[in-house]
């Protein structure tokens, strides 16, 4: 559960769906679980479901399995339930964005770091805590590399709301549903296995990911991926004064 501003605890799904709904252009927003707890207290709240397996390793499998139940759809967008803080124009800009590139197989937004974040991304780490992931791009915006480390190397201190040469990446996706259907009969690659991050089996495969820089326009991000985030989500639910 987190607490916002007024004081109302509410589970991280719930809040995670909420932050889906406000995006403009989407034609449906579903909770995708392989369990009956998760699916229970998403109809609770007024959530679609679609009930999949629990073979799925992760969370683009899952949608794939999603997609062999809603048939045929022009993209599928993987909002993952532990980033509820995250805008709706990062949703609306990822649909554009793949959208605009017919070449891409899919999409994912990635932020450029201010100071501040950057601090806290190289506290986690210095922690030992695998937390936020970072993203490094080519001229064209194709993804080169995606890391739980932090990426590129830099020493620099930067004030807290200057810009920096690092991108955190927002677990967030959009597919094209050919893309989709192929990338659970694709081999798990040893980057995918060191990183656990799913987005490497497209780039080891040798399929683009087109990376599609956002604006947080003063809003704050980070996503829940350890306990010691909770705190510093809250306050950021609170500063923000979300309920």
């Amino acid at each position: 559960m987190l607490t916002g501003a007024t004081g109302e605890s509410v589970s991280l799904i719930e809040r995670s769906w909420r932050a889906a709904q406000e995006a403009s252009g989407l034609d449906a927003v579903y909770v995708a679980t392989d369990d009956d707890r998760i699916a229970e207290a998403a109809k609770g709240f007024g959530a679609d479901v679609l009930m999949t397996s629990s073979d799925a390793r992760n969370g683009t499998e899952r949608c794939a399995e999603a997609l062999e139940i809603l048939g045929d759809v022009e993209m599928v967008v993987n909002f993952q339930g532990d980033a509820p803080l995250t805008p709706p124009w990062f949703l609306e800009q990822l649909v554009e964005g793949l959208r605009g590139d017919v070449q891409a197989a899919i999409a994912t937004p990635i932020l450029r770091c201010d100071g501040e974040a950057l601090a806290a991304l190289k506290a986690d780490r210095a922690a030992g805590r695998v937390g936020g992931t970072t993203a490094v791009a080519d001229s064209k915006m194709r993804g080169l590399y995606f890391s739980k480390e932090v990426v590129p190397f830099t020493v620099e201190d930067y004030a807290p709301d200057a810009p920096t040469p690092v991108f955190h990446h927002v677990g967030v996706y959009a597919y094209r549903p050919w893309a989709l259907r192929a990338y659970p009969h694709w081999p798990i690659g040893p980057l995918e296995t060191l990183e656990g991050l799913e987005q490497l089996r497209f780039l080891e495969a040798g399929h683009p990911v087109l990376c599609v820089e956002v604006d947080a326009r003063g809003a704050k991000f980070w996503e829940l991926n350890n306990p010691e985030d909770i705190p510093r989500i809250e306050a950021m639910l609170r500063e923000m004064g979300a309920p």
